[in-house]
């Protein structure tokens, strides 16, 4: 039976580690069909979305611009006869959470209970927020079993009554750090949750040891290049990282590469033009992962912000971080959420409070003057994410979660 994942959007450059999962379930044999919640917005697509076979299934994300699909969903799902309970269980929710969101859900559900292809024999929402609430109403409606992956916002962002009823109604939950597991653990039935990182593609990251030069900032012509990507929203903390770049010494010589877009990205722009560094910053967008491979190889350092925002967002674990140690470089981080799990302070890295532009700043200097140190630093992140952050050594409790069972090393060189 094919399984149905649930996505808030597809394909999104964001949420490459989403595709990155389905392409090697696919490879497993598990037959998907991927439905959106939303239409695409990025104008790239990461490579991994092009090696995904499954067909995409586009709910309508506004009601009222597809109002004859809902419709004829309503009269076709109002005859099964799990309608009523669906509907009671979207009136509760509705009663504590009276929202167009929660409307909006609830006709999605409707949409894919009615058009859902009779070989799908589970759901499995990929965020527990918006998808797990289509996901859990188009199960209820349809008879089938559900299971969700929680990542970060989805996590932080849903009230404690929602979370310990999805968890309770769901068949299982992956989530992907020791952070996130012990707080959903404490919500939900025994054995109900379970931890599965990530990993990175090393194939898709290949272990690339770079002759990076010598430059400690004393040489104007040797700028070290320190690198971030990081959506620009508030939970990412570049205005935090603006701020400690400008508290470096005068005389030391550096160049700031960030990438990555969103929403601050003027505010942010604006930001280091006040704090006299817009010269020294490269601000390059969104770019399709060979581009980011190359700005990762071309970096000293790397350096990430992220704390918890006004709201309670905040990281999981930042797959740029595996990432950017896969390719041997030294990382400066803060201590939110799950980042300790993945970098060491004072063996893969430089761990800092969240919002502490003073200790921020230091661990940036200390790094910047210090090339052998950062060398010590990114070939022990690079060894420790090649054997305990790889895709292989995490995807195998995800897989048998989904009934397939263990690798079979000749049929995937056959299928490879």
């Amino acid at each position: 039976m094919r399984v149905a994942f649930v996505l808030k959007g597809y394909p999104r450059l964001s949420e490459a580690f989403i595709a990155q999962e389905i392409a090697a379930l696919e490879r497993r044999g598990l037959e998907i069909l991927i439905v959106s919640l939303r239409r695409p917005t990025d104008e790239r697509a990461h490579p991994v979305h092009r090696e995904i076979r499954a067909a995409v299934h586009y709910l309508p994300e506004y009601l009222y611009r597809e109002p004859l699909r809902v419709l004829r969903a309503w009269f076709t799902v109002r005859k099964l006869p799990t309608y009523k309970a669906a509907r009671e269980q979207w009136l509760k929710d509705l009663a504590r959470d009276p929202t167009p969101n929660r409307v909006r859900r609830f006709g999605q559900a409707l949409v894919l209970a009615a058009e859902l292809p009779r070989d799908v024999g589970r759901l499995h929402a990929h965020f527990l927020h918006t998808p797990a609430s289509v996901a859990r109403y188009a199960g209820l409606l349809r008879g089938l079993p559900w299971s969700a992956s929680a990542h970060a916002k989805d996590i932080w962002t849903t009230p404690e009554w929602e979370k310990r009823e999805k968890l309770a109604a769901c068949d299982w939950l992956v989530t992907c750090t020791r952070a996130n597991h012990a707080h959903l653990a404490a919500l939900a039935p025994p054995g109900r949750v379970e931890l599965a990182y990530h990993g990175i593609d090393l194939a898709r990251f290949p272990a690339h040891r770079t002759l990076r030069g010598a430059a400690d900032g004393s040489d104007a012509r040797h700028a070290v290049r320190v690198l971030s990507v990081a959506r620009l929203v508030e939970k990412k903390g570049t205005d935090v990282l603006l701020e400690a770049l400008a508290r470096l010494p005068a005389e030391l010589h550096w160049r700031f590469v960030h990438v990555g877009g969103g929403p601050l990205a003027a505010r942010m722009r604006r930001r280091a033009r006040a704090l006299g560094i817009a010269e020294r910053i490269d601000w390059r967008g969104a770019l399709a992962q060979d581009e980011l491979l190359a700005e990762y190889r071309a970096a000293d350092l790397f350096a990430l912000a992220c704390r918890i925002a006004r709201d309670g967002d905040r990281d999981g674990l930042p797959n740029v971080l595996a990432e950017a140690q896969s390719q041997g470089l030294a990382c400066v981080a803060t201590r939110v959420s799950a980042i300790p799990e993945l970098l060491r302070d004072g063996s893969t890295g430089l761990l800092v409070a969240e919002n502490d532009v003073p200790a921020l700043a230091a661990a940036l200097e200390a790094l910047i003057r210090d090339p052998a140190l950062r060398r010590r630093f990114g070939d022990a992140g690079q060894a420790r994410v090649r054997t305990e952050f790889a895709l292989e050594a995490n995807f195998e409790r995800l897989a048998a979660r989904f009934g397939l069972g263990p690798a079979n090393e000749d049929r995937l060189l056959r299928t490879a």
